[in-house]
Formats: structure tokens, C-alpha cells, sequence
């Protein structure tokens, strides 16, 4: 997400509807879509690791969908007994048949079913390893340009409707599949007229299908972004609540939502529309085919072609494609779906990795210097001029400014979330180009007011900054942010389970717990983005006292909400509109008079209108 304190990214062109990009936000740059090939070649190559599952999974289906296709035959051999009044008992054997035929059709089918839908599950978890693997290391500023809601749709809608298609449709339609052809193949043994005349409603299928799916693919595709942007929309303004009410921003974003929502729905609606129009298509090819196959088994029986009981077989062949047909042709709509689904997830999938150099340099200890550093989120209109600035290893650094001054800006090239425009940061003597994306992580750890608390035990939380930290390193951890005393006070202490579906935390508690996986990381640089600015007076204070904790023994850079947190760093720097305007001590700063002193003057004066406030006695109520 952008700062809120910080100018938007620029506006970015849109694709049109169906495209790539179709109905993304304005200024968003939404994660590459694969295109078919791609996400053909990405499947074929998840399933050649997989060849005996997939020959074992069809082979089975196949015997099953055999096994049926002999209940037509034996029908037909029971009207010509009946016909050749044969008597009641020469029905004893066919009659038996039958029954074995829906047994073993019955055994076959739902265990090829189920192979083939654990060839799907096995399939779609490599998948989704893969996605998993490159949505964690994609670089910050691609998923920052993007919009949250973006990789949030994919990873949430996008992989449910491909897990419920894998499971309910993939093995319907590989059975409709094998039984039309294996069908076809019944009629053409019956005789081959059969099979011409059934082929007189493939036409009509065909033109339904290329009727269909040059306008299906686009909608769907369109619909998946503007699905993906319309959660994007609402995690902004659930998630920004507070400032959009502060800024008088209600009618706005619901104005936002609203033509989101329309966009979506509206999609929904048309693909609603062509699945209508879809099927009126198919019911006109099966009144030609089974209109056309009757014909024929009249012709044909009545030269003596062949006998009732054959094209009996015959219609009742062609009636049991009805379902098989509609079934695959219908799947069609999953498939789109799916397909589309299926890109995106591929498109994130396949992205190239970030590559560090070959011989990679090293941070010699944790100082930072930044030089002629320059970044503009929109051409023209730089956020950084020629930033100058040195911090010493170990120095605690406090960055203040107004609202827009290019705070968190400047964290985030330091932290590498984004790339400069102009200029160079270096960490510990080694410019961050050299150091590459990895190293560059390993060097500096980023705290925003934005965390998240996982979902499991909190130790396990914990150990996601160091998988081979012991309990008491933990417990050290978490005393040097003051939040042993809580921690131990829970149900099961360490090992409570928190997180979605656990215990809540306040938002003291889950900063404290950043600060403390900042401790175990152990990284020379520290960055803390306004992470005191959502816990409240008391939490603030509390937060204050464990942040500076925690940054013991390493180099701190804090982007300063709070101006007696600034107070109590080593130095401080001011910025104002992309510049560094002042530097030095807070001491020093005030003396001065200039930008600082008015900012400590302004917080001051503040902090005692409000002391003033609350001491005044307020009226008794009757």
C-alpha cells in the first residue's frame, strides 16, 4: 500500500476489458497473467514428474466409462427377444448382465474419479508451492505497485475456484470426455450410418463452442480483476477507516465501492447471459441428432439392414450423450473460469526470481550513507531531491517531517522495498546494488504500524525470524520488549495458539511481537515506520520503551508520529518536501528555532490544551 503520508503512485494505463490490467484501479500495475500456452506448459510440466498417476487415473476412468457403454447392446438384445417372443427366461442372462455392468461401471468410475481428482489436488498443490514461493519473494515495490488486493484475490479466489473445479469438475468432465468418444466409437460399431447421422449435431456444437468462447474467455478474465480490484477497494477503506472518516473521505470511497461493484456485477451478468444463450444452442443439436438417428434406424430396419434391437441401441447410445455433451460442453464454463484463475496464478508463478549478484558484497557493520538520493513516484514530481545522509553504526536516528515530506519514502529505499530514481544508499560501506535484493534483507528489517500476527502458536511466530531459535532466546526476546509478563499470562503461554481462528492480540501486543522477532532477526539495521502510531497514548509509551530496546547494539532509523519518541534518539533528521532541512540533536534542534523547534512548539502546545481540557470539572448531569 502507499503511505498515507506519502504522494500515490502515478496513474498507470489501463488495458481494456478483458485484458490484462482490465479494471484495475487507476495507478495500479496489476501481477502478470499468463498467457494459454504459458499455463499449458506450466501444467505439462507438473504432471511429467507425475506419468504413472496420470496412465493409472484415465486408465481406470476409461474401464469404467467401457463398462457402461455395454448397457446400449444388452438393452438392444433384450428388445430382440422380446421381439422374436424368445420368452421370459431367455431375459434371465441379459437381465444379469446388467446388473454386472452397473456394478462394475459403478466401482470403476468412482475410483477413477477419485484418482483423477487426487491427480488434480497433487497437480494444484505443486502450483500453488510454486505461486507461494515467488508471491514471498517478489520484490516489495511490484507488490506495493500491484495494490494488496491483487495478490490477496489470487491467492484467496482465484486458488478456491481452481481447488472446487479440480475436485467436482475435472473428474465429471474427463468421464463425459471418455464416454462421448468411446460412444462414438459403440455407434460406428453398431453400424456406420449411426455415426453419420449422429454426426450431423456436430456442426451445431462447434458453432456453439466458437460462439462461446472467443466472448467467455474475456469476460471471465475481466471479471477475475475486477473482482481482484474491488477487494483491493474495500481493504483500503475497511483498512483505512480512520483516516477516511478524518478526512471526510465516507462519501468518496463509497462512491468507489459502488462503481467497483458495478463493474463486477455487471460482468457476472453478462457471463450469465452468454451460459443462456450457451445452452439453447446445445438443445437445438440434440433435437437434429437424435431426430437424425431415429431416421436412420427406421430406414435401416425397415430394408433389413439391421434389427430393431440394434437401433434401439443406437437411439438409446445417442440419448446417453445428452448428458456426457452437456456435461463437458457446460464444463466449458468452469473451464473458463478456472483457465482464467489458472493464469493468474501461473502469471505469478513463472515471474524470474530476483537474482543477487554473483559475488555478492557484504555489509561491513551497520552504517548507513545515502547519496544524491532522488525517487519520484510519477515523472516530474520527485518525492527525494539529492538527499544527503550519514547515520554511524549504532546511531539512533529519528526522520520527522510534515505530512508528505518524504519519511517513509526515504526508509523504504534504504530498507530496498523500492529503487531509486537517482543516487546510491549504501550499508556498511557496500552499495545495496552489489549487496542484491538478499542482501540487502539480511541487513535491514523494516517495522511498520502495519503488522501481522500469524496464525499458530506464538512461538512458532516468533521463530519465522529465526526457525532455529531456542525458548529462551525466545524468552529473552520477548522480556527485552517488555512482553514476557503477557506472554506468560496466556492460556498456554508460548505455545497459545494466536493469530486468525486463536487468541486476539491488541495492537500493542502484535508490535511488541514485531519488535521481538526484530530481536531474534538480529539484523546491523533497524527500521521502525511510525510503528508506535496505532497503539494508543499508553500503548505508544509502551511501545516506545520496547523499540528502543530493541534496538540496542544495532543502527535505528525511526520515521517519528510521535515527537517525544524523536526526542530520544541520538540525532535527528527533518525533511520537508524531499530535503533534508535540518540535522542534529534534539537539544540543539529546539535552540535553534527552525523547523523542528515549530514542530515541538506546535506538539507541546497541543499535549497541554489537551491536559488543560481534561482538568476542567464538567457539570453535573440531572
Amino acid at each position: 500500500m502507499t503511505p498515507a503520508n506519502e504522494p500515490a503512485a502515478p496513474p498507470q494505463p489501463t488495458a481494456a476489458a478483458g485484458e490484462p490490467g482490465a479494471g484495475a484501479a487507476p495507478g495500479r500495475v496489476i501481477l502478470p497473467v499468463a498467457s494459454g500456452a504459458q499455463t499449458l506448459a506450466a501444467v505439462g510440466a507438473l504432471l511429467r514428474g507425475r506419468r504413472l498417476q496420470t496412465f493409472t487415473a484415465v486408465g481406470v476412468l476409461t474401464l469404467g466409462t467401457g463398462i457402461g457403454l455395454l448397457t446400449a447392446p444388452i438393452l438392444g438384445r433384450m428388445v430382440d427377444l422380446v421381439a422374436g417372443q424368445r420368452g421370459a427366461a431367455s431375459l434371465t442372462v441379459p437381465m444379469v448382465l446388467l446388473l454386472v455392468v452397473a456394478v462394475g461401471r459403478g466401482a470403476a468410475t468412482g475410483l477413477g474419479s477419485a484418482l483423477v481428482a487426487r491427480l488434480g489436488e497433487t497437480v494444484l498443490a505443486g502450483l500453488r508451492e510454486r505461486f507461494i514461493d515467488r508471491a514471498l519473494n517478489l520484490p516489495l515495490e511490484r507488490v506495493e505497485q500491484a495494490g494488496s488486493g491483487d495478490l490477496t484475490s489470487r491467492v484467496t479466489g482465484d486458488v478456491t475456484l481452481i481447488t472446487r473445479v479440480v475436485r467436482q469438475a475435472l473428474p465429471e468432465f474427463t468421464t463425459a470426455l471418455l464416454t462421448i468418444v468411446l460412444t462414438l466409437a459403440g455407434l460406428a460399431v453398431l453400424d456406420w450410418r449411426f455415426l453419420a447421422a449422429v454426426l450431423l449435431a456436430v456442426p451445431v456444437h462447434v458453432l456453439t463452442v466458437r460462439w462461446y468462447i472467443p466472448r467467455a474467455v474475456p469476460v471471465y478474465a475481466a471479471h477475475r480483476v475486477a473482482n481482484g480490484a474491488l477487494q483491493h477497494q474495500l481493504l483500503d477503506s475497511v483498512g483505512g477507516v480512520r483516516t477516511v472518516r478524518a478526512f471526510r473521505l465516507t462519501d468518496q470511497h463509497a462512491k468507489l465501492l459502488e462503481s467497483r461493484s458495478r463493474e463486477a456485477v455487471d460482468l457476472a451478468l453478462r457471463g450469465i447471459r452468454l451460459v443462456s444463450g450457451f445452452f439453447s444452442r446445445l438443445n437445438l443439436a440434440e433435437f437434429i441428432g437424435l431426430a437424425a438417428v431415429l431416421v436412420t434406424g427406421f430406414l435401416l430396419v425397415g430394408n433389413g439392414s439391421v434389427s430393431i434391437g440394434t437401433a434401439t441401441a443406437a437411439a438409446l447410445y445417442f440419448h446417453s450423450l445428452f448428458n456426457p455433451v452437456n456435461a463437458a460442453l457446460f464444463l466449458i464454463d468452469d473451464a473458463q473460469s478456472a483457465g482464467a484463475s489458472l493464469a493468474r496464478l501461473v502469471g505469478v508463478s513463472d515471474l524470474p526470481a530476483e537474482e543477487d549478484p554473483a559475488d555478492a558484497a557484504r555489509p561491513a557493520d551497520g552504517s548507513v550513507r545515502v547519496r544524491e538520493l532522488s525517487h519520484a513516484y510519477a515523472s516530474g514530481h520527485p518525492v527525494l531531491d539529492a538527499v544527503d545522509l550519514e547515520v554511524r553504526d549504532g546511531e539512533r536516528v529519528a526522520l520527522v517531517g510534515a505530512s508528505g515530506a518524504g519519511k517513509t519514502t526515504l526508509a523504504k529505499l534504504i530498507a530496498g522495498v523500492h529503487r531509486p530514481t537517482g543516487g546510491s544508499v549504501e550499508l556498511g560501506g557496500a552499495d545495496t546494488r552489489a549487496l542484491g535484493p538478499a542482501g540487502v534483507r539480511r541487513a535491514v528489517t523494516l517495522i511498520s504500524q502495519e503488522v501481522h500476527v500469524f496464525a499458530g502458536p506464538l512461538a512458532e511466530d516468533l521463530r519465522l525470524a529465526r526457525p532455529g531459535a531456542t525458548d529462551a532466546e525466545i524468552t529473552a526476546a520477548l522480556a527485552r520488549v517488555d512482553a514476557l509478563t503477557w506472554v506468560e499470562a496466556l492460556p498456554e503461554g508460548a505455545a497459545t495458539v494466536v493469530g486468525e481462528g486463536g487468541h486476539r492480540l491488541t495492537v500493542t501486543q502484535a508490535q511488541q511481537l514485531a519488535l521481538a522477532r526484530l530481536v531474534l532477526a538480529d539484523p546491523p539495521v533497524a527500521i521502525l515506520d511510525e510503528a508506535t502510531a496505532d497503539a494508543g497514548s499508553a500503548g505508544a509509551r509502551t511501545l516506545e520503551g520496547a523499540a528502543l530496546r530493541a534496538l540496542e547494539g544495532r543502527t535505528g532509523l525511526m520515521v517519528a508520529h510521535r515527537l517525544p519518541q524523536a526526542a530520544t534518539a541520538d540525532r535527528i533528521v527533518v525533511l520537508d518536501r524531499g530535503r533534508v532541512v535540518e540535522s542534529g540533536t534534539h537539544a540543539a534542534l529546539v535552540a535553534a528555532g527552525g523547523s523542528y523547534a515549530a514542530l515541538w512548539s506546535a506538539w507541546s502546545d497541543s499535549r497541554r490544551t489537551g491536559a488543560e481540557e481534561a482538568a476542567v470539572p464538567r457539570p453535573r448531569e440531572a
